[in-house]
């Protein structure tokens, strides 16, 4: 028989870097999960992704008090503020640029987040790439 789930729980944590203080700690507390055994998986996990990058997890709870985790890629923005060496987007996009992407770029990153995007294929995929650019303030350039 199946577990019986408690609930999910969606959280978006710096790749090895799960320790009990918030958002981890509340969010997994108030369901009665061990703290510890998360955030000790979670780290081994993710010890081989670059240091500090934001890790989307979707933490599924169980009645048992178990659980089990997801992890997924960085979202889109990340690696669109990397290629561009940006600390943040435009805070007023359409009126002014931040940066310049390159197609070789956007076609980068929708081949890595291929995956966790909705596109069906590849074209679609760096459509929504794009549009991300566009609404940070980014240019794109060949």
């Amino acid at each position: 028989m199946a577990k019986e789930i408690l609930g999910l729980i969606k959280l978006q944590i710096p790749a090895g870097g799960a320790n009990p203080s918030p958002p981890v700690g509340p969010a997994l507390g108030q369901r009665g999960l061990n703290i510890m055994d998360f955030c000790k998986a979670f780290n081994d996990k993710t010890k081989s992704l670059e240091k500090g990058a934001p890790i989307p997890v979707v933490i599924t709870a169980y009645k048992d008090r178990s659980f089990d985790f997801v992890t997924k890629l960085p979202p889109v923005s990340y690696y669109l503020k990397k290629a561009a060496k940006i600390k943040k987007g435009n805070s007023t996009p359409g009126r002014s640029l931040v940066g310049k992407v390159t197609i070789a770029d956007v076609e980068k990153i929708a081949k890595e987040k291929m995956a966790d995007l909705n596109a069906i294929d590849l074209n679609g995929a760096v459509n929504m790439v794009k549009g991300s650019a566009v609404s940070m303030g980014m240019e794109i350039v060949n």
